[in-house]
């Protein structure tokens, strides 16, 4: 099960690849993995999340810092 944290990070990735133009292809590619294991991070019908490695390379990739896509640390988890 998809913790609130992951859900947090999950669409914050979401957020920041649609406003850079980058498809789940694209971001697949980035992360040398299958577009479906991205739909399926994105989807809520899988228990599929990105590791810590692949939110630092996306983080590389977006050249921002992987703590912009966590929340804050008062967030209620």
């Amino acid at each position: 099960m998809k913790s609130k944290v992951d859900l947090f990070v999950i669409n914050k990735i979401r957020e920041k690849r649609k406003e850079l133009g980058i498809s789940q292809r694209g971001l697949a590619a980035i992360l040398e993995c299958s577009p479906s294991f991205i739909g399926q991070v994105e989807s809520d019908k899988f228990d599929i999340k990105y590791s810590v490695h692949q939110v630092f390379l996306i983080a590389q990739f977006f050249d921002c810092s992987p703590a912009d896509f966590f929340p804050p640390i008062n967030f209620d988890i």
